[in-house]
């Protein structure tokens, strides 16, 4: 019998080996888990999404016993932390974040957080993806999701809900005490609506081009991840690999019957 919740649990991230909401989610983990891995990116795997590396090598740097970075993406982590580094046995829980960010609506496509969380299911282990909303870069509340995400993961850290999906978690821009309660959430539109590209010229008088996403504050549906941080709630809205639109899909069939 364990002395906490779970035995084992595995911790990536899409933000690199050294951010800061990795540290802060190992320190969550601790309370949590008797044996606490860590397989992360070596540096900022923002934006992958749900890639895996099958066109290039992957290399594994061992920092400590379990703690491991991986010259991949944060998808790379954890199939290379299930199926290679941990041959004692496979976790009994994914964590991946804490992201710096918020991942809310149609941004949790493009988020590597969720991507990784998205490659446990795919593997059969019960994952959730954590993110940690801010208004000022320079000033993110680590302090908040500490205090708040145990309780989160303790709530849903069992249940039939892993059968299929994972958890996307959201912790609110606000003061631990402000947070909260939690809100079972969909997923809405959320802040994204466009991307852009900024050019320039490099010192070697070369051209360079950015991708930048363009999020806008606006108001979504009641009851989705954004409609709920936004009143300082924790959101968690179950995300699975099925996106078929089904409306769509329904006036499709119909067009296509009437030719």
């Amino acid at each position: 019998m364990t002395s906490r919740l779970l035995s084992k649990v595995l911790l990536t991230n899409d933000d690199g080996f050294d951010a800061p909401g990795l540290r802060t989610l190992t320190e969550v983990a601790e309370e949590l888990a008797d044996e606490v891995w860590i397989v992360a990116p070596n540096y900022d795997q923002s934006g992958t999404s749900h890639s895996l590396s099958l066109h290039s090598p992957l290399r594994i740097s061992q920092k400590d016993e379990r703690r491991y970075s991986v010259s991949g993406t944060p998808g790379d982590c954890v199939v290379m932390a299930v199926r290679h580094l941990m041959v004692s046995g496979v976790p009994d829980l994914i964590l991946s974040g804490i992201n710096r960010g918020a991942n809310l609506g149609i941004e949790t496509v493009f988020s590597g957080t969720v991507g990784a969380a998205m490659a446990g299911l795919l593997l059969g282990i019960p994952s959730m993806a954590l993110s940690q909303a801010f208004s000022d870069r320079k000033a993110v509340r680590w302090e908040t999701a500490r205090a708040v995400a145990p309780k989160v993961i303790k709530q849903f850290a069992k249940g039939a809900w892993s059968q299929g999906s994972i958890l996307n978690i959201n912790f609110p821009d606000v003061s631990a005490a402000e947070a909260g309660p939690i809100e079972l959430t969909t997923q809405g539109t959320g802040l994204v609506e466009d991307v852009d590209v900024v050019s320039g010229i490099d010192p070697r008088s070369l051209e360079y081009h950015w991708l930048r996403l363009r999020r806008s504050a606006r108001e979504d549906a009641p009851g989705s991840e954004t409609f709920a941080i936004a009143r300082g709630r924790v959101s968690v809205t179950p995300l699975q690999f099925e996106r078929t639109n089904q409306k769509v899909l329904a006036s499709l069939q119909a067009a296509l019957a009437e030719t």
